[in-house]
């Protein structure tokens, strides 16, 4: 029984292995080729590794690639991208924190209607928001510009983050609220105090999927932003889309990795603990 238990064992370390080696090949192909030279990508082959790791490519991503007719590198879009990501994930975070304990502990007339609509708001297409959004911003004097799409990422994202806490909201017991309640703890004071030191799981789940969301985002970064307001993944793809010239593959190799950074650093290092949110309560009720 142990043996085969064992053989089981290893067979399943095997499998997660082929697929572990499948998903990441791809990064590997993006990684070698970004160190290497134009002869070594023209006289290698894609697997292979740089004869001579060379960091030319990376430097010029950054500093000096042409997304277009600017070759200005990808540094600026960058921050774009970090000013646009960071201000939206905290806004719509908490927003969605403040909705999530409204729907889910203060009941009123019309509550199971208003969450229905947000509910439904989580399964909108982007391309419908597009023309009302873009005139929206017109009005507001926010087109093309960085605030406007942290505006348009907060109202696209606020569903999602109430949905989240919602559902995280409904598993704390009652019993907290009401001993608030009974204590005379007023609206702010039972969520800052009694709601809030509790709601770090929910909260690292929401900050996880609205950076990643936001940050990957193409769409809303193309159609409402132009010129220098425009995020990094608009600009990666003006990079790579640019055909004067050679076909630098090491460049846009280095550029889309520099592009993938910031969401691949926040899962390394909080993966595990987006995980512990959604089984704490995230997709529950």
């Amino acid at each position: 029984m142990a043996n085969k238990l064992s053989i089981g064992r290893l067979l399943v370390y095997a499998a997660l292995a082929l697929v572990a080696l499948y998903y990441l090949l791809p990064l590997y192909v993006m990684l070698t080729t970004s160190f290497k030279t134009l002869d070594d990508i023209r006289q290698g082959n894609l697997l292979s590794l740089p004869h001579a790791w060379d960091g030319g490519a990376w430097a010029k991503a950054w500093a000096s690639a042409c997304t277009g007719i600017e070759c200005g590198g990808m540094k600026g879009f960058f921050w774009n991208s970090v000013k646009m990501t960071v201000p939206a994930v905290l806004i719509s975070t908490m927003i969605g924190a403040v909705n999530g304990y409204v729907v889910s502990m203060w009941r009123f007339k019309g509550s199971d209607a208003l969450f229905t609509l947000l509910l439904v708001g989580c399964f909108i297409p982007f391309q419908v928001v597009l023309l009302p959004m873009a005139q929206l911003l017109g009005w507001l004097g926010l087109a093309n510009t960085t605030a406007g799409l942290v505006l348009v990422h907060v109202i696209y994202g606020t569903a999602f983050t109430t949905l989240f806490f919602r559902n995280f909201y409904v598993t704390v017991p009652d019993e907290l609220v009401k001993a608030g309640r009974i204590d005379g703890a007023g609206f702010w004071t039972i969520f800052f105090r009694i709601l809030l030191p509790v709601s770090g799981p929910i909260f690292v789940v929401c900050v996880i999927w609205q950076f990643t969301q936001i940050w990957n985002d193409f769409l809303f970064g193309v159609v409402f932003a132009a010129g220098e307001a425009q995020p990094i993944t608009v600009a990666l793809n003006n990079l790579v889309n640019t055909s004067t010239g050679v076909k630098e593959y090491n460049v846009d190799m280095a550029s889309a990795i520099i592009a993938a950074l910031p969401t691949l650093f926040v899962y390394m290092v909080a993966g595990r603990y987006f995980v512990r949110g959604l089984t704490a309560g995230a997709v529950k009720g």
